[in-house]
């Protein structure tokens, strides 16, 4: 078995900061394209499959906006 994973991203919260696209090992975070949340931040939204749950991205967020979900799944 292999363990599948996903994001939340409170956008609204999101301030851009960008920390959490470079932690991510799998890449699969990045900014949203000319999208700004309410207080006028590009938030990061998740842009591909491949996320495995690591919870890098939730670690390294300063505003914890980021709440990670995991799953099993058979091959």
């Amino acid at each position: 078995m292999t363990s599948a994973g996903t994001i939340v991203v409170d956008i609204d919260r999101c301030k851009g900061c960008g920390l959490c696209i470079e932690a991510c090992p799998q890449k699969v975070l990045a900014f949203a394209d000319s999208k700004v949340n309410v207080k006028g931040y590009r938030y990061v939204v998740l842009v591909a499959e491949g996320c495995t749950g690591c919870t890098n991205c939730a670690i390294v967020c300063p505003d914890r906006v980021i709440t990670v979900y995991r799953q099993k799944k058979t091959q």
